[in-house]
Order: structure tokens, then C-alpha cells, then sequence
């Protein structure tokens, strides 16, 4: 491919390749070409769906089909539930949970034989019938797709398949009609924040890096996804990786930088691949490097490894990370739209919020304000994870209820079990109890009601889940990922995590509930950075909802959702028991004793009994009862 060095010629191009996916998109309704779509994410992979493709195009070899069906990857479609997920083009059939077996059947049924695998098809819970297609699917009718809008459509790998999806068009428009300061006027009409958990308006962001002195400026993008459960960043990489490389490119031209650099984690090899090849395309093609479509705008971008360290998502500790130092945060003033990299005025962005500019700029700020709410614009990803039926990953205008994304979405709780809470913003969140189900959802609601957006994992608990053991799980994590550089989080969150584990060994005294409210106040007003300031938020909102789990661990000794194994008390059923003594054979501390109360279903034997005192809860006799008579 030869280099476009002019606006005429990408317009040349860009006119060359419309109608590329016009098959995909389902605009024509017959064709002589089928088109099959293969989720390539990480969590497809994992499940055989790279096999699948290959089985696919050794099936399509063998029956000498090239000229009638192309079988190509693209990158999450976001119901990871029913994955592998694969998409026929253009009658928009649907498949779901598709194995390697079936190539074959839907090779001849569907593509020779023109018939649905009706068997694979989307199965409504509610009303038992089968979905063909993907629109029509109750988890895809409230999103609403603008950072995920090319994932599950595009080939990630082709940047033909971008630009004729209007890809590369916005920075054509900045380059050819629009000032630095137009576009930044741009990205502040339409209240865009930053997606990454700060929520700072990323407009007023590239005004003030704009507006500080220096000649070298830098523009990077957050890539390092940290929280537990999230995967929205990974996967916009994985399936749409042309979106950011020409986001990033509009903020370096907005700020006056000629360099860029993408700070991913090594785990995300997929990811980064991705990057790499998209990177290399976007040079080729003469979006990247010196005098980009033969303007006298240079700009390129580079690939800085982190090595997952969880506080290298705060932007100063990032910084100080990809210039070769300890990932440690500082404290600001200065930011680093002032002094960031190498002591040079720097943009700092993530991955979700580069992936809004190019939709902001194609279709215009009016457009994008008209969706979500007056102070968060826009939509959010959210991966939904945990006791939640249709785990994936769902994109909803802001202001959308927390009951439309678990219910209407998400389907409601995996077993038919109660919601208990939701965990918003990773480690650094709040849990939101049931009260809280229909607040709309955006920035401030969530601060109000002791959450916070974060990057958008979301993880739904149910009524089996313990909130003491909860709040220790995530202050485990964030004293395992602090930097140690300030006390507060060194040293305050491990003083917080230890009250909770007696709390959960049953060791809880009278005035823990006070002092781990105490501590964590004191440790968000002192802790160097965001890390650390909103480590304690797990704690504070989880005792705010769920004060009488915690009242019950200390006071009754007792964890009500039985999750907290000191707490746990085994029992034996005298209805059901029927006095064969597995269990006590099986008991490793003999704290199961023969009673003199015969069975009720047998008289010739005798109850058992547990030791409550001797019970080391290790489970043994409940997984040896061949009636399942002894439980939590």
C-alpha cells in the first residue's frame, strides 16, 4: 500500500472501500458472499474460538467455498456468557456457545443448505423462544455503543475495515479544517470525562496542557487495567485498537505533540499485539509519523510495557513508570498537564475515553451531549461480573439505572437468589445495597451514595455473599498493591485489614465498627494519592449498608451469610441423619460424637452430633454425607 500524503487520496480511498461491510451490517439483504464472524477477545480464545476459526477455513477450503463465504475474526461482541459467539452475515444469525463439532453442521446447514442452526441460537429465559438476531437480544437492547461501536463488527487487525467504517475520518477533519484550539473547543462543548475513574473533564485536561510552556509535550494513553473483574479497556484494544491510535493523534495535534505513548500491562498479550499491528498499519498508511497526510504535522506513537502494578493506573506513578523508575505517585501540584513526563507538559488519558474523541469529532458535540445526563454526557462500559446471569460487557448511556443494567441487561442473579450489593469502581468503590437499585447511575450519584464510577468494573453479590468478608477481600488487594511510599495506605490499610480479619475469625470486639470508620476517615484525608484515598471506600459504604453483618460477626459470633468459615457452624439434621457415621470416620480432629437419640428414619442406629468446640470447619463430614444432612 502506498502512502497517502494528501486528503485527496485518503477521500480516494476512503470512497474505494465503501461499502466493505455493508454485508456486515446487514444494509443488503441478499448476497452471493457470506461473511463469518468469530469473536477473537481473550475470553472467546479461551474457549476454543481461534480452533473454531481455523476449522472454519479448513471446512471452507476442503468444500472449495472461497468464493462464496469468508471467514474472518472480530473482537468482542460483549455477551462473553454465550461465548464463542459466532455471527453470519448478511442474514444476521446469531450463534451462540458454538464449538469446534459445530462448524460443520453450520457450514452445510446454514451456508449450503440456507437453514438456521436453530440450536444455537440466543434461548430467551423468559419466554423459551430462540432469537436470530443480535439486536433483538434483550442483553443488547438498552446499550447504547460509541467506545464499543466497531467491536464484534470490524476485523481489528485490517485497517481497511476501520476506515470504511468512517475510521481516520475525524482526524482528516482536524487536519484539514479545524485549529488545535477548534478541537479542544470541541471536546469541552461536550462534557466528555475521563473514563478512567477521575471523571475530570477531559477538554479542560488538553486546554491547560495546551496552554503550558514547553516545545516537547506528550500525549499517553492509560492502558493499564487494574481492577479486579474489569476488562472494558482490554477489550476495546482488542476489537477496536485504529480507534485509539487516531484519538491519540487528534490529542497530540490538539496540544502540540509530536509523540505518543500507550502504557499497556504485559499480561494483555492479546492486546498488545493488537496494538502493534494496528500501529504498523496506521504508519504505513500514513496516518502516523512525519508530515502525517502531507500536512506539516508529525506524530507517532510508542509502546511502554507495565508489569501490573495496580497503582500505575494513577497517572503520576504511570509517568514515573514509563520513564524507568519506581511506579510511585507524587504530589500534585504539579499535574501533568504541567510537569508530567520527563518533566514535560503531558496529556494522560485512558483507553475508554480516547476511544469517545474520533465519535465526538465525526458526528459533532450536539450529538453526543444528547445522550446521558447533564453532567456526565455520554455513555459508560461496564463489565458485569459475579453472581449475575449474562456476565459481559455493556455499554449504557449515563443515568441508566443499576436495575436496567443487572435485570434488563444482565438477565438478574445467577440461581434465582436475592441481590445483595453491587461493587462499583474496582478496589477503590463502594458497594451499592438494594435501596440504591434505581439510582441513575453517573459520577456524582454514585459519590453521593458512597461509590464511585471508577473504570467501570461492576460486580454483582448476592445473598450468599458475606460484606465483612467482601470489604476484606478488596482491602486485601489494595495493601498487597499499595506502593508504601506514604503511611497512610503503607501503614493504615493494613491496620484496617487486620480489625477486619479478627472481625471475620471471629475475634471481633466492642468498637471495631468505630475504629475501622475512624482510621479509614483519617486515611482519605491523608493518603498521598487516589489509591490511597479511596482504598477505605469498600469499608466505609459496606458498614453504612450492612452495619448489622457486622454487629452480628462481633457481637453473636455468628456470619449470617455463613461465608466466614470461624463463624460457621456445622449441624447435623436429625430429620434426615440417619446415623451411618461417615462422617465421623471421616472427621480429621474426632469432633464428631455418637449420641444416645436414635434415628428417625432408622431406629436400629444413633444420631451423630458435631463438637462445635472441636469443629476446625474444614467441611469434610458435609461433603461425605451421602444425604447431605449436615450443613452451614
Amino acid at each position: 500500500m502506498k502512502r497517502l500524503s494528501s486528503f485527496e487520496e485518503f477521500d480516494l480511498l476512503a470512497k474505494n472501500l465503501d461499502g466493505l461491510l455493508d454485508v456486515k451490517k446487514g444494509l443488503v439483504g441478499e448476497s452471493d458472499k457470506y461473511i463469518i464472524s468469530i469473536c477473537s477477545g481473550t475470553g472467546c480464545q479461551a474457549s476454543d474460538s481461534e480452533e473454531i476459526y481455523q476449522e472454519f477455513k479448513r471446512i471452507i477450503k476442503e468444500r472449495e467455498l472461497e468464493n462464496k463465504v469468508e471467514c474472518m475474526i472480530s473482537g468482542c461482541f460483549g455477551f462473553c456468557e454465550k461465548g464463542p459467539i459466532v455471527k453470519i452475515s448478511p442474514d444476521h444469525a446469531f450463534y451462540t456457545k458454538v464449538k469446534v463439532d459445530d462448524c460443520e453442521r453450520i457450514i452445510v446447514e446454514h451456508i449450503i443448505n440456507h437453514h438456521t442452526v436453530e440450536d444455537l441460537l440466543y434461548t430467551n429465559p423468559t419466554s423459551n423462544l430462540r432469537i436470530r438476531k443480535q439486536e433483538d437480544i434483550p442483553f443488547y437492547k438498552k446499550q447504547h455503543r460509541i467506545a464499543l461501536r466497531n467491536c464484534g463488527l470490524i476485523n481489528p487487525e485490517d485497517i481497511k475495515e476501520y476506515i470504511a467504517n468512517s475510521g481516520f475520518r475525524s482526524l482528516v477533519k482536524v487536519l484539514q479544517s479545524m485549529t488545535p484550539n477548534d478541537v479542544i473547543d470541541e471536546i469541552v462543548k461536550s462534557g466528555l470525562r475521563g473514563r478512567g475513574g477521575g471523571g475530570f473533564t477531559t477538554g479542560k485536561k488538553w486546554e491547560l496542557t495546551r496552554a503550558s510552556k514547553g516545545k516537547k509535550k506528550y500525549v499517553i494513553c492509560n492502558a493499564d487495567e487494574g481492577d479486579p473483574g474489569a476488562f472494558m479497556d482490554r477489550s476495546i484494544m482488542e476489537g477496536d485498537p485504529f480507534s485509539v491510535i487516531e484519538a491519540m493523534t487528534i490529542g497530540g495535534y490538539s496540544i502540540g505533540s509530536d509523540e505518543g505513548v500507550i502504557y499497556i500491562r504485559a499480561e494483555y498479550p492479546l492486546a498488545v499485539g493488537r496494538l502493534k499491528k494496528a500501529i504498523d498499519q496506521a504508519r504505513e498508511f500514513g496516518f502516523l509519523g512525519k508530515n502525517i497526510l502531507g500536512t506539516d504535522f508529525n506524530f507517532d506513537i510508542n509502546i511502554k510495557f507495565g508489569a501490573g502494578a495496580f497503582v500505575c493506573g494513577e497517572e503520576t506513578a504511570l509517568i514515573h513508570s514509563v520513564e524507568g523508575s519506581r511506579g510511585e505517585p507524587t504530589i500534585k501540584p504539579p499535574f501533568p498537564a504541567v510537569a508530567g513526563l520527563f518533566g514535560k507538559p503531558t496529556v494522560v488519558n485512558n483507553v475508554e475515553t480516547w476511544a469517545n474523541i474520533p465519535y465526538i469529532i465525526d458526528k459533532g458535540y450536539e450529538e453526543f451531549i444528547k445522550i446521558g445526563t447533564e453532567k456526565s454526557r455520554g455513555t459508560k462500559v461496564f463489565a458485569l461480573a459475579g453472581k449475575i446471569n449474562n456476565v459481559g460487557l455493556v455499554e449504557v448511556p449515563m443515568g441508566t439505572t443499576l436495575r436496567e443494567i443487572i435485570y434488563d441487561i444482565g438477565g438478574g442473579i445467577k440461581n434465582d437468589k436475592k441481590f445483595k450489593a453491587a461493587q462499583t469502581g474496582g478496589p477503590s468503590g463502594g458497594c451499592i445495597s438494594e435501596k440504591d437499585l434505581d439510582v441513575p447511575i453517573d459520577y456524582d450519584n454514585l459519590l453521593a451514595i458512597g461509590s464511585m464510577m471508577g473504570s467501570g468494573g461492576l460486580i454483582v453479590m448476592d445473598e450468599s455473599d458475606c460484606m465483612v468478608d467482601i470489604a476484606k477481600f478488596y482491602l486485601g488487594f489494595t495493601v498487597e498493591e499499595s506502593c508504601g511510599k506514604c503511611t497512610p495506605c503503607r501503614i493504615g490499610n493494613k491496620r484496617l485489614y487486620e480489625i477486619l480479619e479478627r472481625i471475620c475469625n471471629g475475634e471481633g470486639e466492642e468498637g471495631d465498627i468505630e475504629k475501622l470508620e475512624n482510621l479509614s476517615e483519617v486515611i482519605k484525608d491523608t493518603a498521598l494519592c487516589g489509591l490511597g484515598q479511596s482504598s477505605p471506600n469498600p469499608v466505609l459504604s459496606t458498614i453504612k449498608h450492612f452495619r448489622d453483618e457486622y454487629e452480628a460477626h462481633i457481637k453473636d459470633k455468628l456470619c449470617p451469610a455463613k461465608k466466614c468459615k470461624a463463624l460457621a457452624r456445622y449441624v447435623i439434621d436429625d430429620d434426615i441423619c440417619v446415623g451411618c457415621g461417615n462422617c465421623a470416620r471421616k472427621c480429621p480432629v474426632d469432633a464428631i460424637y455418637k449420641t444416645d437419640i436414635k434415628s428417625k428414619r432408622n431406629n436400629k442406629l444413633f444420631l451423630y452430633q458435631i463438637d462445635d468446640h472441636k469443629c476446625i470447619r474444614c467441611g469434610t463430614c458435609e461433603s461425605n454425607c451421602p444425604l447431605k444432612a449436615i450443613s452451614l
